[in-house]
């Protein structure tokens, strides 16, 4: 009789030896022509660019498998707390039309999402039937450390109709109704921020919400019970464990189902009593607010929830319940802050709030800047960009060497350099060849010929009423006028871009668009203007964009009105590319000044308690109007068709609203940031300076890493202590 294998016989059986060879450049040749001939069935007479891409693609996945695996080895091994982690025209953007080359399907692991049914109450517990099934099909996306030979797992699902979805129907003849509910199914994965204006938008959004989540729980609850990586064999039954291995962070109020469903799993699936499954559920959720904007809550409709999801509807009563139960015996008689502090918020419509939800199920809440935890009384942890794949374009930065890629805050050790003339001569250099490769591709894609060498002014980001683009207008209008009036005058040339998406059904954005590209077909074939002053819209802005547009930047506009932006990670981009930035003390811009110095930002406008004063008092844009005469030029133009001569009432209803209903006071700051304007020309007329403003900013990008911003989650947050642990090659000895 064979000896039964041990796990380390197991494992040797999965041999991932010699899958990350490709250390040299002439392995790499080797498995790239080997994928362009045998994957791809090509050779270089007929290969595309595309092909190019996959067999590259291919070449770095077989890089990174080995390492994939042995990953998750190591982690069932070490057993470590996982972490789950002109008009605006919608388009479709078949992006998968080719496949994905990164992706691996994980059909095994297939798991059911239910919508819509009844809830029925037996001897045996609740149950949710006669519902409507929906498959969620994972996708596993590798992403490698840095230098570390460790791989993690990102995990995306796709949604799939049952194989005998209607198959009576269709049977039948019910052919189209068969095909038009499969679709219905699989529409859940295939639209992404569809239109909640109308119901059907609504029900869709909130199916993809729970499709997500309800995919993802199951999902940790299966490996969480696992043996071992791959097992089916379930050994960790007791539940009350999850916390110690699985935390759950709630980025904004989107995954806010979690809690429900954790639940619905726990209570109703595994019989969890009620008061040992709310406790786990709070001790592994933790959530992180992304908005103190009341339109930009989640509020879903009761009624929506009672059709599409009615035992969650349950649940979330009878958190509700539990919860008010506490308050009032903290604050008896309190009638208001029991009004205040529900989860379920009365109306003509009544709604649940889910970041009330967030709330009260989590054991941990945060903001995404410092000034953000302020607002909603909590302790900081600031958001973040990942420095790796920021930092590409602007410097070689063999001065201080390559720890600064592990160690962000190494970039302190640029202040050394601020007065080295060959430095600050290098930095402008990089910068300008930056300038000049966006140059050529917004000729190439916008048919717009720039000057390189004036400013690149950019403000890229969602097209919303409180980022202010509006504000960023009224300065191109003011700059415009002054020219005109004054064309011999020596004016810093600018190129101002602006960017960004507007939600579908979000009709002001739209506008400001339509405003912004009909400003700049004015502007950009006025004579007198020239060069000095040239306004593109950038569209379809995305990352393939960002990362053209980001290290050409000599200006980041970040001007939302204070306390208003939850925190922004486009100026921490900027700001490690090069860029200065003019801002208000407003989300994350608060600590980039800190850390730079206020000095070197071009700080301007109201403090987060000058807007609440104004709010006390009562903001008046009409007196602001009335009183400064370039913003009264610049509003009447708008209003009174300059830039819309087919069709002068195009943007009076944009004007209206900034006359009388603009919560985010346009026109308070108007004067300030003009005045701070200036100040960037003159400035960016002394290159040298500027410079040194530049290597200041660079230099304070330290913290603004995701490396500490991960580090400071996982040990005040998940309760870990983070490692720097590499862990061994899959071709090295075991």
């Amino acid at each position: 009789m064979a000896k039964p294998l041990t796990d380390q016989d197991r494992r040797k059986q999965i041999s991932v030896r010699g899958l990350a060879g490709v250390e040299n450049v002439a392995d790499l040749k080797t498995n790239f022509n080997r994928h362009l001939h045998f994957t791809l069935v090509k050779d270089r007479n007929v290969a595309t660019k595309r092909d190019y891409y996959f067999a590259l693609a291919n070449t770095v996945r077989d890089h990174l498998v080995g390492r994939w695996i042995r990953t998750q080895q190591h982690y069932y091994e070490k057993d470590p707390k996982k972490i789950v982690s002109g008009w605006q025209v919608e388009e479709a953007d078949d992006w998968l039309r080719y496949g994905n080359p990164w992706e691996k399907a994980r059909p095994e692991y297939m798991r059911p999402v239910h919508f819509y049914g009844r809830v029925e109450h037996t001897a045996d517990g609740v149950k949710w039937v006669d519902t409507q099934v929906v498959l969620a099909l994972p996708y596993d996306t590798p992403v490698p450390g840095y230098r570390n030979n460790i791989v993690n797992t990102m995990r995306l699902w796709s949604a799939k109709a049952p194989c005998d979805f209607n198959l009576k129907d269709f049977n039948v003849g019910g052919y189209i109704q068969a095909v038009l509910d499969r679709n219905l199914a699989e529409n859940i994965s295939r639209v992404l921020y569809p239109n909640d204006n109308f119901f059907e938008g609504k029900e869709l959004r909130l199916k993809q919400e729970y499709f997500v989540v309800a995919a993802t729980l199951q999902d940790i609850i299966r490996r969480f019970k696992a043996s071992k990586f791959g097992s089916t064999e379930f050994v960790r039954l007791d539940l009350s464990t999850l916390p110690d291995k699985v935390a759950i962070q709630l980025n904004d109020t989107h995954p806010a189902l979690a809690i429900p469903e954790l639940m619905r799993l726990l209570v109703d699936i595994e019989k969890v009593p009620w008061e040992k499954a709310w406790d786990i559920v709070i001790r592994t959720c933790a959530y992180t607010n992304h908005t103190v904007l009341p339109e930009a809550l989640e509020r879903w409709p009761v009624d929506l929830f009672q059709n599409l999801l009615p035992r969650h509807l349950d649940i979330i009563y009878e958190i509700n319940r539990r919860h008010l139960e506490r308050i009032s015996k903290l604050y008896p008689g309190d009638t208001d802050r029991i009004c205040r502090m529900s989860l379920i918020e009365e109306g003509d419509v009544k709604k649940i709030n889910m970041a009330h939800l967030c709330i009260v199920g989590s054991h941990a809440v945060n903001g995404v800047a410092r000034i953000h935890s302020d607002i909603i009384k909590n302790t900081a942890l600031a958001g973040h960009v990942q420095p790796r794949s920021c930092l590409t374009h602007l410097l070689n930065l063999q001065k201080i060497g390559e720890d600064y890629i592990r160690d962000l805050d190494q970039l302190k050790k640029l202040l050394d350099f601020v007065n080295d003339d060959a430095f600050i001569r290098d930095v402008a250099k990089i910068k300008q060849e930056n300038k000049m490769k966006f140059a050529a591709h917004l000729e190439a894609h916008y048919k717009v010929k720039i000057n390189p060498s004036s400013m690149f002014d950019v403000q890229v980001k969602r097209i919303h009423e409180y980022k202010r683009q509006l504000l960023n207008c009224l300065h191109i209008i003011t700059l415009y006028n002054r020219i005109k009036n004054e064309p011999n005058k020596q004016w810093t040339p600018r190129t101002i871009m602006i960017g960004g998406k507007a939600a579908p059904g979000y009709h002001t954005a739209k506008m400001i668009i339509k405003l912004i590209t009909s400003i700049g077909d004015i502007v950009n074939n006025d004579p007198v203007v020239g060069d000095r002053l040239k306004v593109i819209f950038l569209e379809n802005y995305r990352v393939t964009l960002a990362e053209k547009i980001i290290p050409a930047a000599d200006l980041s506009e970040q001007i939302s009105t204070a306390g208003t932006e939850a925190s922004g990670t486009g100026n921490m981009k900027f700001m490690l590319n090069g860029a200065l930035t003019i801002g208000t003390m407003d989300g994350a811009n608060v600590e980039m000044a800190e850390e730079a110095g206020e000095e070197n930002l071009f700080i301007f406008g109201m403090r987060v308690h000058d807007v609440e004063a104004l709010d006390k008092k009562g903001y008046d844009a009409v007196s602001y109007y009335n009183r400064v005469p370039e913003l009264k030029q610049a509003v009447d133009q708008i209003a009174g068709g300059f830039f819309s001569p087919s069709q002068p009432g195009l943007f009076k209803d944009l004007v209206n609203m900034l006359m009388h209903h603009d919560r985010f006071k346009v026109f308070a700051d108007y004067e300030d940031y003009i005045r701070c304007q200036e100040r960037v020309s003159a400035l960016y007329k002394n290159p040298k300076e500027w410079t040194k403003m530049v290597i200041h900013n660079i230099a304070g990008c330290g913290k603004f890493s995701s490396d500490r911003t991960i580090s400071e989650y996982a040990r005040e947050i998940w309760g870990m202590e983070p490692s720097l642990e590499k862990i061994a090659a899959p071709d090295a000895p075991r």
